[in-house]
């Protein structure tokens, strides 16, 4: 019986620990074009955490940007030198905008004024950074940072719209108070925004075409309008499945349960609270997906009924009556289409493995994901995870103590090669 089952875990804390432990853009070049507004300061933080998933950063200012911030701040955060100038003499026997251009995995411009913005629309090269992004080839995201009458300007509008027919991708700006004290859209999006499409830019789109379905969090069992049954599970698990496929170009519906995390970006979020609000709206969405992995927690037990009043202390025994709610991973795997992928999660404290083999052979999974709950260094609360990957043939896969969102890239990387062909 709990009041509050989910232990607050802040986004910056969920990614301080992510940078320590969890490298996606290891092996990676990404260009940083920094233009003149305000929000340069954000490129500077950004930057680092960009460093910390493993990329190497190339920071490219314009001259307006160097009167908000120096490069002496962006090269001591990158490690790298700062380019500004197209006229310099040291380097130009090696062209650097066309090196630079060719050396690169990703551009991006951030914070992107209406002055670059309009520059990069029209193909106008008049400085180190217009010049690069006409010499670079791969994929650009632009991120839209300035007053908000300035963003609602039609010119603006139609230049961003311009930019994706080019190919270019733009990151729309968030609603809020900006610098010079004006409200609306126009502030630089936040670092969970900016980070997925960066991730998705670098990532193999496996999935493109392929619907995916993915439960998480914990569900709640009222015993009256105040107090209710729930477990531990934080969501950590199931949000890390559903960006990894995002990234990797899925169309994702997350049904989540009561969980203290950001909506994730670049998906449609269904939240629910108890098992029958979970299995119903799951019933309704899982015909039309290939792809369905339960990693929710979901109450094998709730209250035989629910008092419309808070119960009040009046005896010292409460006995309460709890009925079975619905396997809703065996009712899947009941109901499935033809080729349709099911994955199941199991959370033990004891006999991993039997268990594991145990239940997949009840439930009839395609996959089934276990993990012991009993560690202090995996499972719920923890951004890191330890399991064993249970296949219907009986085939056990251990997998080392690794980040949660790298988990969900092994358990990908299995349902990849699962998919039919014609999919």
């Amino acid at each position: 019986m709990a009041s509050d089952n989910v232990k607050r875990i802040t986004g910056s804390e969920i990614l301080s620990e992510k940078a320590l432990s969890y490298k996606p853009l290891k092996g990676k070049t990404v260009l940083l074009g920094i233009t003149g507004g305000i929000a340069a300061y954000k490129a500077a933080v950004y930057s680092r955490k960009i460093r910390a998933l493993g990329a190497r950063v190339i920071p490219v200012m314009t001259c307006h940007a160097t009167e908000f911030l120096s490069p002496i701040t962006f090269a001591a955060l990158t490690g790298e030198k700062v380019y500004t100038d197209l006229f310099c003499i040291e380097g130009a026997e090696n062209i650097p905008h066309i090196e630079l251009a060719k050396s690169a995995d990703l551009f991006l411009v951030l914070p992107a004024t209406a002055n670059i913005i309009g520059k990069a629309a029209n193909g106008l090269a008049d400085d180190f950074l217009s010049t690069l992004l006409l010499a670079f080839s791969g994929p650009v995201l632009f991120f839209p940072s300035m007053n908000p009458v300035m963003y609602a300007h039609p010119a603006t509008q139609t230049n961003m719209e311009r930019l994706k027919t080019l190919g270019y991708g733009v990151i729309e700006p968030e609603t809020g108070e900006t610098a010079c004290g004006d409200s609306g859209r126009g502030r630089l999006a936040d670092w969970p925004v900016v980070k997925e499409p960066i991730l998705k830019a670098t990532t193999l789109q496996t999935l493109k075409g392929i619907n995916v379905l993915v439960s998480a969090g914990p569900t709640r069992e009222y015993l009256d309008p105040v107090r209710y049954i729930s477990n531990r599970s934080s969501g950590l698990m199931g949000y890390a499945v559903a960006r990894v496929a995002v990234r990797r170009g899925a169309r994702v519906t997350l049904v989540s349960g009561p969980v203290s995390l950001p909506p994730p970006p670049g998906m449609k979020l269904c939240p629910v609270e108890t098992a029958g609000e979970m299995g119903d709206t799951i019933s309704k969405l899982s015909q039309n997906v290939h792809v369905i992995i339960m990693t929710a927690a979901v109450a094998d037990y709730a209250p035989a009924a629910r008092a419309d009043r808070k119960i009040k202390k009046d005896t010292s025994e409460l006995r309460v009556d709890l009925v079975r709610t619905t396997d809703i991973l065996s009712q899947l795997v009941k109901d499935r289409r033809d080729g349709q992928i099911i994955v199941g999660f199991c959370a033990e404290t004891q006999d991993l493995k039997a268990q594991a083999i145990k239940k997949i052979r009840l439930k009839g999974a395609d996959l089934l994901i276990a993990n012991d709950v009993s560690r202090p260094d995996s499972g719920f609360d923890a951004l890191n995870n330890r399991v064993f990957i249970v296949s219907s043939d009986g085939d056990i896969e251990p997998l080392p103590l690794l980040h949660k969102e790298e988990v969900g890239e092994k358990i990908w990387d299995r349902i990849q090669n699962m998919l039919p062909q014609t999919v």
